[in-house]
């Protein structure tokens, strides 16, 4: 759903443009700091990014989901720490609050959120719950007008730099499942809440990611999000589907940028006196590349659109995600491949992609996870109730 299908347009070529201009030419100098400058993160706030998919009513764009993407393929092209800086306001760090939120605290946290003020952080993830959500341990329990929470978590995206962390834990204690679950809005300067110091990475340089830790850490009762205990796991999966779809959207955009760089690369270097791209067998793996991306485009597209129309797009999400992460490394493995020595030396950048998106099959649920899940939908769908 494009919801001004003259303006939009307009929008995206802006993007492109600011992406191409201020982001790309700065990636070396946000891979060696290990971080996105203030100057930068300044700069893409003054583009609305942190604010996306927040309604406007609160300060943010509000798109919709097929909007979102098609920002998110643009905005993707560039080092992934970019995406990543603005992308837990623009997703999981927000969409807790935008979709089961009360009144009030939508009031009180997103405009922050969407200004870029204040950095989200979604806290799901523990040691031993991570494929299995459900397993959490971090515990929040009630006393008078507070709750008490303890608890650690990990792989927490932006976690060193949030002032806005949305807390899942357990309630119930006796009860082990999803039920037991709730959500809270926990905010940085909170005593009792600290953070790790930021893991060391195989890549995504410049998106810090930590651990978080709870020790009779007292949040306020007006803190769980929707006001109501036992809805944090169904409010999580709200946010997980639709990041899903935005993920699979992010794992488009490197694809592209990858196969620009070997394509500029292939095209000026010359082996037996011609250029590399006369010869056959790169051409193909151009073509695979490229059949790839469009195919990974257009399943991102559609499901965006499903979800606008109000679908249930809980399969179609998983399909998403599992597609195009494991499109988008076999693209960055192609490109190595066209890049042939060149593409080992940190000069050419290609290697640092190579790495950054390694991680998509991984987070958001592993490739064996949406694997596990679209095969148990598929059967369920169709009339058969498979096992664990």
């Amino acid at each position: 759903m494009i919801r001004d299908p003259e303006t939009f347009p307009l929008f995206i070529d802006s993007l492109r443009r600011f992406v191409r201009a201020r982001l790309v030419p700065q990636e070396k100098r946000v891979a060696d700091l290990d971080e996105v400058p203030e100057d930068l993160v300044r700069e893409m706030a003054a583009q609305n990014m942190f604010g996306y998919s927040i309604p406007e009513e609160y300060g943010g764009v509000g798109m919709s989901t097929e909007e979102l993407v098609l920002a998110a393929i643009e905005l993707s092209q560039c080092s992934v720490a970019f995406r990543a800086r603005v992308g837990t306001n623009t997703g999981i760090g927000s969409e807790a609050l935008v979709a089961d939120g009360t009144p009030e605290q939508k009031r009180r946290y997103l405009p922050l959120l969407a200004s870029g003020e204040v950095t989200g952080a979604f806290a799901l993830t523990e040691p031993e719950a991570g494929s299995d959500a459900t397993a959490l341990k971090t515990t929040a329990l009630r006393d008078g007008d507070d709750y008490i929470l303890n608890g650690s978590k990990c792989f927490i995206t932006n976690a060193p730099i949030a002032g806005l962390f949305t807390v899942m834990a357990r309630t119930d204690p006796g009860n082990p499942k999803a039920s037991g679950i709730s959500a809270f809005l926990v905010e940085r300067d909170t005593p009792g809440l600290s953070t790790g110091v930021p893991y060391q990475k195989m890549g995504q340089a410049g998106s810090p990611v930590s651990e978080v830790h709870f020790q009779d850490c007292r949040v306020p009762a007006a803190n769980i999000v929707g006001g109501k205990e036992g809805m944090g796991f169904k409010t999580a999966m709200k946010v997980l589907n639709k990041q899903r779809i935005h993920l699979a959207a992010l794992c488009i955009g490197p694809a592209v940028r990858m196969l620009e760089e070997a394509m500029k690369f292939v095209s000026g270097r010359q082996q037996f006196k011609q250029p590399l791209m006369n010869f056959q067998l790169i051409q193909a793996m151009i073509a695979d590349c490229q059949t790839d991306i469009q195919a990974a485009r257009a399943l991102v597209l559609q499901t965006a659109r499903q979800r606008d129309d109000g679908e249930d797009v809980t399969l179609n999400a998983s399909i998403c995600k599992y597609f195009a992460s494991e499109m988008c490394g076999r693209v960055a493995d192609r490109c190595v491949q066209m890049f042939g020595g060149y593409g080992y030396i940190a000069d050419f950048g290609i290697e640092r992609f190579y790495r950054d998106v390694r991680l998509f099959r991984l987070y958001e649920g592993t490739s064996q996870i949406h694997q596990l899940n679209i095969a148990r939908l598929t059967l369920q769908a169709a009339g058969y109730a498979p096992g664990r």
